[in-house]
């Protein structure tokens, strides 16, 4: 058995209570788990590009960033799925919580994906800061669109993030540093735009260990599967996991 589903217990339980009732499939567990360094990754390049890109205007520098943006939000949006796996909560609150908690991050990396694209589209169409400050305004005047992509919405990416780390840490599934380590990613962001890599990097240390985390959970559930004869696979999943 590996080092992950001894850790974890052949029953695929975390220390806290909890169960996966049927194991993702190691492809997939292994893209989750590299969304998890991959997604703040991604954000780290669009902040670094930002700032040598002083004139934030259109341009390779802006194109790049943003495609950078927008995969790093993308990816945001299979970590939330992760951290939803990671939480499987067995009480009806913690059900709720980390549901709501999920579909607000999710709702709220929408917003902020719209709003990347929305920039490479602006910066595409413009040949100059002025062009894109005109077109800028023209889509932002819009009824919904301020407050949907560029305001309110994004804002729920971070409370959805932080809500259900913070529970993942209540409930003794990871360290209070990682709550903690997200909030002061959040602040600084928010203090300023030039701070982004900073805010990525915290991002990066908060969630990278429950990526593995999780993979060493999935691990262990279809260890559970292989030895009680419930592996769709047979013996190859046994030896997969052994």
């Amino acid at each position: 058995m590996t080092n992950e589903a001894a850790e974890y217990g052949i029953s695929g339980r975390m220390a806290g209570g909890g169960t996966v009732r049927r194991p993702w499939g190691r492809r997939w567990t292994a893209f989750v788990r590299g969304a998890f360094v991959a997604a703040p990754v991604c954000l780290l390049v669009y902040g670094v590009v930002r700032l040598a890109d002083p004139d934030h205007g259109p341009g390779p520098a802006w194109t790049f960033g943003h495609l950078a943006l927008a995969a790093g939000v993308g990816l945001f949006g299979v970590v939330f799925l992760g951290l939803r796996r990671l939480a499987a909560p067995t009480g009806r609150a913690g059900r709720v919580g980390a549901g709501v908690a999920t579909g607000l991050g999710l709702a709220g990396a929408a917003a902020a994906f719209a709003q990347a694209v929305i920039d490479l589209v602006v910066g595409l169409r413009s040949a100059d800061r002025a062009g894109m400050d005109r077109l800028f305004e023209e889509i932002q005047s819009r009824p919904g669109v301020e407050p949907a992509v560029y305001s309110v919405g994004p804002l729920l990416f971070y409370v959805g993030l932080l809500w259900i780390v913070t529970q993942l840490a209540a409930g003794r599934r990871t360290g209070v540093w990682r709550p903690a380590a997200v909030l002061l990613g959040t602040a600084v962001m928010g203090v300023s735009l030039d701070l982004i890599p900073l805010g990525a990097l915290l991002f990066c240390a908060a969630l990278s260990p429950l990526g593995r985390d999780l993979a060493a959970r999935e691990c262990a559930a279809r260890a559970d599967l292989a030895y009680s004869g419930g592996d769709p696979y047979g013996a190859a999943g046994l030896r997969a996991v052994a």
